[in-house]
């Protein structure tokens, strides 16, 4: 009930929580009145959606209060990082909107401050060298109800651990043979607190440092530090670090006093339905060809849904929506598509696209004639404008557009029945060619010249509207169908391999998409179009000049919107 109270009263006050306790901070002059926050990613796999909240957080709050934002790469396991993902990291926050501007850090530019600060504790008997193995160590740590054993080596003498600890780092040891612990109460109620580990040996090289360190610092011990040595006012983090946050303030204190010391903020994570956000398994998807790539637009990745059409604009709209809070929820990815559908109806180009053509013929229009028709480019901005498209006496309609016996309410296209051609002429059907096996393969009617859109006369109503292209001026393209990733709502939660759980249909792949010339002449990877009456569609960066390629972003029907009318 608390933490309700306490949301009340910081949306009244128009900041979340922890934009609150900033402001609480800086008024009362908290480290000299001044804001510096940090976003620290590990660069072991690429961002995905949970990531941009936190870097909404970290760099929006600096923004707000007039503060600074560090970019620093936790590589503290040489074993898992790449330069690949430093890069992929760096291009997704600036895709973002956000910049570290000269403040750009890593761990390993503290890697000599730390062992100093690990040699300093060994000889204020504040840590010892441990040389039982892993799963030893796991078995003396106790249960939270029990509590600790020492380890035969905790009295070890303070000369003899520091030895060690030097030798560690020459590289005298294998893997696994020695670790620093801390000494701290093996009966603590903390289980963070029971001599966590603070040094293990790597013998990989550092991607930055080489062959310079052997021994390398676990996130407890290095994290605190790096926020200490860089000036981090508030390291703000996501909720399965409230219990490392009194190790964190126990660490720190080894450096800070009462003029400056870090704190540690923590919010509630993004978990998104139809999606996993472990970094594991989103690399075994890409390691074992599950998906096309880290930027797979079915991937919750920001290269990801960059790729698929997504926008910084959107995103942080969604982040906004869902907002910062002290418990753990199951985010609505409805909620995601809403989002993405508000800004691009305000942004997106209409444009004619057919994914399922079926040629339709107007036997009374001359053969050689084509009128070029005024489309809107978005009836959602005024200064949009228009663009031309050409009309002649075959064009390519929707399959789906036309039923031969159609049921009561079916608007479209059917015997006998009129529909409008959009930007152009009210038509009538007269008739249909079928192959042998009984499947249409044209559609034959009627225009009526006295209709055409915009013209004196053309105020005649019909109920169906259809999108076109003419058949003699379309270009062919791929359209890449994509679907949710996983076929069950929560697949965090369910049992069993998540990868049983993938949707088959994710992906459906259209070879036979008819663009209107307009569109054609000027795609370019990244832009967004809507397909009237389809939904939003993204260039995709496989197109060349002979191969255009399209993904959909998002289809045009809004369930979160009717959901939010009830």
């Amino acid at each position: 009930m608390a933490e309700i109270k306490e949301e009340i009263l910081v949306n009244e006050s128009g900041l979340n929580f922890v934009e609150q306790i900033i402001k609480e901070d800086l008024e009362a002059g908290k480290n000299g009145g001044r804001l510096n926050t940090r976003f620290p990613p590990e660069p072991n796999g690429y961002l995905h959606i949970g990531h941009a909240k936190a870097i909404i957080m970290d760099f929006g709050a600096a923004e707000k209060f007039g503060g600074t934002c560090n970019l620093r790469f936790d590589d503290t396991n040489p074993q898992k990082e790449d330069t690949e993902y430093v890069n992929a990291i760096m291009e997704d926050i600036h895709w973002l909107g956000y910049d570290w501007e000269d403040r750009l850090y890593y761990a390993s530019d503290y890697f000599q401050q730390l062992f100093d600060l690990a040699c300093r504790m060994i000889l204020e008997d504040k840590a010892y060298v441990d040389e039982q193995t892993s799963e030893e160590i796991a078995a003396q740590k106790g249960t939270p109800t029990t509590p600790g054993q020492n380890s035969p080596y905790r009295n070890r003498p303070v000369e003899e651990s520091l030895d060690l600890f030097k030798r560690m780092n020459e590289g005298e040891f294998e893997e696994g043979r020695y670790v620093l612990r801390a000494k701290i109460d093996m009966a603590h109620s903390n289980m963070h607190f029971r001599d966590p580990i603070m040094y293990r040996i790597i013998k990989t090289p550092h991607w930055r440092t080489g062959t310079t360190w052997k021994v390398y610092p676990m996130y407890d011990f290095a994290h605190g530090q790096s926020d200490y040595f860089e000036g981090v006012t508030h390291s703000i983090c996501t909720l399965e670090f409230v219990p490392h946050r009194p190790l964190y303030e126990y660490f720190v204190k080894e450096l800070a006093d009462e003029t400056y010391c870090p704190r540690q903020i923590e919010f509630n994570r993004l978990n998104l339905t139809y999606t996993v956000m472990s970094k594991r398994k989103l690399l075994q998807l890409v390691k074992e060809g599950l998906v096309r790539g880290w930027d797979d637009p079915r991937m919750p990745t920001l290269c990801g849904l960059r790729r698929r059409g997504y926008t910084p604009s959107a995103i942080k709209d969604f982040v906004n929506r869902i907002g910062y809070t002290k418990y753990e929820a199951l985010n609505h990815i409805e909620l995601l598509e809403h989002s993405i559908r508000e800004d691009l109806n305000k942004t997106a180009t209409r444009v004619s696209v057919v994914q399922n053509p079926v040629k339709l013929i107007l036997t009374n229009y001359p053969e050689d004639k084509v009128e070029m028709m005024h489309m809107d480019n978005n009836p959602e901005d005024p200064n949009a404008g228009q663009h031309e498209m050409p009309f002649a006496r075959e064009i390519w309609i929707e399959g789906e557009d036309f039923m031969e016996n159609p049921p009561k309410k079916f608007f479209r296209l059917a015997p006998d029945k009129e529909v409008r051609l959009k930007g152009a002429y009210i038509i009538k059907c007269t008739g249909v060619k079928k192959d042998e096996e009984g499947n249409i393969v044209e559609i034959y009617a009627e225009y009526d010249p006295d209709t055409k859109s915009g013209m004196p006369g053309s105020e005649r109503k019909v109920k169906g509207t259809l999108h076109w292209v003419a058949v003699n001026s379309a270009v062919k393209a791929e359209v890449r169908d994509y679907d949710r990733l996983f076929s069950v709502e929560n697949p965090s939660a369910e049992e069993g391999d998540f990868r049983d759980l993938l949707n088959p249909n994710s992906l459906k792949v259209r070879e036979n998409v008819m663009l209107e010339p307009w569109l054609a002449e000027r795609v370019k990877a990244g832009d967004h179009y809507q397909f009237q009456r389809l939904g939003y569609y993204t260039v995709d960066p496989d197109t060349t000049a002979d191969h255009i390629v399209f993904n959909k972003t998002i289809g045009l029907k809004d369930t979160w919107a009717k959901e939010m009318k009830k």
